[in-house]
């Protein structure tokens, strides 16, 4: 595929719905969190259960995969952590670094890229990434970003428990184990796939609207480690990973394409709650000045990730 059809096809669908999110965000004054708890609490978990017990993704290569998003994850987490304390980076720049590397924005802007990108499969394989990364994020994620707060981190990490996204995994595994998955058109499927289906537009609004609704400060030029990291280095470490697992084909493709997306808005939260302040940037301003960054410059990396990995140039 070249450049200006993977721009074409894939990009621009999701850059155009999150432009308008971003117009609003800028014309108007949303209120994101009910948006936000609506999207957490029912949208996602319908998209995940309903994505999980219709996946035509092997229960092998689910598990392998559920290994490349850890391996990934710790290691990314690590070569960011590394490059921080060389370089001498303290608290709380250290921690935001190593979040905004380690983890990919693979839902609301992933999810709707690999869907256009690769249909049914990329949708079901960036369901499933964002399945393990959530666990990461609410366990790995918390502690970088609390470390040194004395009792924050064990709190924090069991909201991990109260987040549907959990359960509907664990629902949908069971299901699918005991063979009671219902017939596509049944009813109870419908819905799901009904209020599945409508997580991924109103992913994109959030992001636009988090985006105008962002605060970037004078970190613009401290940010650059954790832009390097996270647009060139991690494509780069996924595909890697990916072929030293063994994790090929279409699934291994939007592995690595949702390994390389822009710096996750999650981590934001975490800062906020979490984060303090530093000498000349809190971590709040770090991290979101890297996800405005990663997400312009990913407009770019992404085109050339995508021709390639369609065109079959990137893994087997």
């Amino acid at each position: 595929m070249s450049l200006l059809s993977a721009l074409t096809t894939s990009i621009l669908p999701v850059l155009s719905v999150a432009g308008v999110g971003y117009l609003l965000g800028v014309f108007r004054e949303v209120d994101v969190d009910p948006l936000a708890t609506i999207t957490l609490y029912v949208l996602t978990p319908a998209l995940v259960f309903h994505s999980l017990v219709t996946t035509p993704i092997a229960r092998g290569t689910a598990a392998t995969l559920f290994t490349g998003v850890t391996v990934f994850t710790v290691v990314m987490a690590g070569v960011a952590e590394g490059y921080g304390r060389i370089t001498g980076e303290g608290p709380p720049t250290l921690g935001s670094l190593v979040l905004t590397s380690a983890f990919p924005n693979a839902g609301n802007y992933g999810i709707p890229l690999s869907a256009f990108a690769f249909g049914t499969i990329g949708r079901s394989t960036a369901v499933l990434f964002i399945a393990v990364q959530s666990v990461l994020m609410y366990t790995v994620g918390v502690y970088v970003a609390s470390r040194g707060q004395a009792g924050s981190t064990r709190d924090a990490v069991t909201k991990v428990f109260e987040l549907p996204l959990v359960y509907a995994v664990v629902a949908a595994a069971t299901v699918r184990a005991a063979g009671l998955v219902p017939p596509a058109d049944a009813t109870v499927m419908q819905t799901l796939k009904l209020t599945g289906d409508s997580a991924i537009p109103v992913m994109l609004l959030l992001l636009g609207i988090q985006l105008a609704n962002t605060t970037y400060g004078t970190a613009l030029s401290r940010v650059t480690p954790a832009v390097v990291l996270k647009l060139l280095v991690a494509p780069v470490l996924a595909v890697t990973v990916a072929a030293g697992i063994g994790l090929g084909g279409d699934v291994g493709r939007v592995f690595v394409l949702e390994c390389a997306m822009p710096a996750a808005i999650t981590p934001l939260m975490l800062t906020v709650e979490f984060g303090g302040d530093g000498d000349e940037l809190s971590a709040a301003e770090y991290v979101s000045t890297a996800i405005l960054v990663t997400t312009i410059g990913s407009v770019l990396t992404l085109t050339v990730l995508i021709s390639l990995l369609q065109s079959g140039s990137l893994l087997w």
